[in-house]
């Protein structure tokens, strides 16, 4: 075997099926595959990849080494990574370093021993590989050509590199690109989430009062979803103009506070931290629910929830019972990291069909490009973002009209009509 840190190989027969089926409904990944297949345009070029180790990204990793890239992978969630999947990649040559719940330690031990393999090309997903070539690993980032960020977090770090003019090397966007952002933060977060939610505690949606904090577009699709399953949404931001967008989609808007009385389920999709804290864990009501859809698990703060609790224990897989002096019961789902993640299966394979495509196509860009770039911050370019969208729609066989000579001069013309 390979080099490689799973946690059991026997387990591939199973994380192949999983893969299997993804594959089956990952249409565009597939085309990409097939042109990669022909060409081999990352023919020897090493690509490491931190992403939610689970069957979509696995079949991600095939595409990238059917293209010629010579890949490994690791997790970029403790409780996200999957460990079936894992084997089987390991056992279709690709080389692994996660399981499933690690240590501290073992976590940041397998993104070490993803980067040693000197990477050109970077595939992150909340910049723990990036951040590991701007400090410990450092002397590794003059060898790498560019990379990719998937999710809004990683973003965020991104450009306080790029503020500080620190950035080593060029990285690409994918979470700011439309077939990205439109799909996947909002109706694929809306989906995985309640998924995660009610696969977990086995309870219903309907006539709850649901508080989602954050409404980027996450939160957007968190909130369109509870609605859908007939909950009662209060929005609560800290940004005037999103804040108005949610009154007008028809959500009641107020100060976390307040809400914290009223809500029966609490979600954080923020990107910040101690969004929910001690102040609202006193006054929440009995038997809520507390879940995160950001990436890092800080956005619920545990130490205040484990400092007002008298007794905690598990009640159920990824449901922890904190009981308050009053008697009062807060549940946190998926010790509070990412909940469609770490308490289920993620995206949908039609929604990370186009994510993944992003990425794939953005790693060829960075090879065809390398030598050109700066080391900064660049937006996916807006030729892959239509590519990805067309293939979308070829999929799906729906068919566009097209503009006539004539309308596209008038226009790109500034006469009278």
């Amino acid at each position: 075997m390979m080099n490689c840190a799973i946690r059991n190989p026997d387990l591939a027969p199973q994380g192949r099926m999983k893969i299997d089926w993804v594959r089956a409904h990952m249409p565009v990944l597939g085309a990409i595959r097939a042109e990669f297949e022909r060409s081999r345009p990352l023919a020897g070029v090493k690509v490491a990849v931190s992403v939610h180790l689970e069957a979509k990204t696995a079949y991600l990793a095939e595409v990238l080494k059917a293209g010629g890239a010579i890949v490994t992978v690791t997790g970029c969630n403790p409780l996200s990574t999957q460990d079936d999947v894992a084997a089987a990649l390991v056992e279709a040559g690709i080389a692994v370093f996660a399981w499933h719940d690690p240590t501290p330690d073992e976590y940041r031990t397998h993104l070490i021993q993803t980067l040693e393999n000197g990477p050109g090309i970077v595939i992150d997903d909340g910049g723990d590989l990036v951040h590991l070539l701007h400090t410990d690993l450092a002397h590794l980032a003059p060898g790498v050509i560019g990379g990719c960020e998937e999710t809004t977090t990683g973003v965020i770090r991104l450009r306080a590199l790029a503020r500080e003019g620190r950035l080593a090397f060029p990285m690409f966007a994918i979470n700011d690109a439309h077939t990205k952002y439109l799909f996947d933060n909002r109706y694929g977060t809306g989906e995985s989430v309640w998924s995660g939610i009610m696969r977990t505690t086995n309870l219903l949606v309907a006539g709850k009062t649901v508080v989602v904090f954050g409404y980027g577009w996450c939160g957007r699709g968190i909130a369109m979803r509870a609605r859908g399953l007939g909950a009662k949404v209060i929005v609560c931001e800290v940004d005037p103009v999103r804040a108005i967008e949610a009154h007008m989609d028809g959500y009641r808007v107020m100060h976390s506070l307040e809400a914290a009385r009223l809500g029966n389920v609490f979600i954080s999709a923020t990107g910040c931290r101690d969004v929910i804290h001690a102040g609202h864990f006193q006054v929440m009501p009995d038997q809520a629910l507390l879940a995160n859809a950001g990436h890092f698990n800080v956005e619920i703060s545990g130490p205040d929830l484990e400092r007002l609790a008298v007794s905690r224990r598990t009640v159920r897989p990824n449901i922890e019972e904190f009981q308050l002096a009053d008697g009062r019961r807060l549940y946190l789902l998926a010790r509070g990291r990412l909940v469609n993640l770490a308490a289920g299966d993620g995206h949908p394979a039609e929604i990370m069909d186009m994510s993944f495509a992003l990425q794939a196509l953005t790693a060829l860009y960075v090879v065809r490009h390398a030598g050109e770039l700066e080391k900064k911050l660049y937006p996916v370019p807006p030729e892959i973002d239509r590519r990805v969208a067309e293939l979308k729609l070829g999929a799906l066989g729906v068919k566009l009209d097209r503009l006539t000579p004539e309308q596209e001069e008038y226009l790109a013309g500034w006469g009278p009509a």
